[in-house]
């Protein structure tokens, strides 16, 4: 990793593209914290990529009502069904308690978008037994690797 510029090690997780593969096909419900209502961002485009792939997109927002289609719900603790990965599109500073908020929930994995790094999420993810994937973005994996949810 030492010949890697830094810009790419900023992007490097500690799965490799088979782990990857094995906890998205392992999975079916994400909620995406910060998803929006605008078309033109990425925390739209990626919750589409991810439906369009088959997996079930539970949007948090604390305004909207419905995100591409799907109700959603202010907080993690106000969706009805359990959740498999939990993906954040919000400030690094509200990942701690968002992580929180995961292991709460029961949520498997901790997923941090792209560009964001949280030390203190990632010690709140670990000690709560939850996988932990920070400066990556799942709808470019999810893509990258052809992965849907095993029937």
């Amino acid at each position: 990793m030492e010949d890697l510029p830094l810009l790419l090690m900023a992007t490097v997780t500690t799965m490799n593209d088979s782990e990857l593969r094995e906890l998205l096909e392992g999975v079916t419900t994400i909620a995406v914290v910060g998803a929006s209502t605008n078309p033109a961002k990425a925390s739209n485009q990626v919750p589409k990529i991810l439906i369009d792939a088959g997996y079930t997109v539970i949007p948090v927002h604390p305004t909207a009502d419905e995100i591409l289609g799907r109700t959603v719900y202010p907080t993690l603790a106000d969706i009805p069904v359990p959740v498999n990965i939990v993906d954040v599109f919000r400030p690094a500073a509200e990942a701690p308690v968002l992580a929180e908020q995961a292991a709460a929930i029961g949520a498997g994995t901790f997923w941090l978008q792209l560009g964001i790094t949280s030390p203190g999420a990632k010690q709140v993810a670990e000690q709560a037994g939850l996988t932990y994937l920070e400066d990556i973005c799942i709808g470019v994996t999810t893509r990258r690797l052809g992965t849907h949810p095993r029937p």
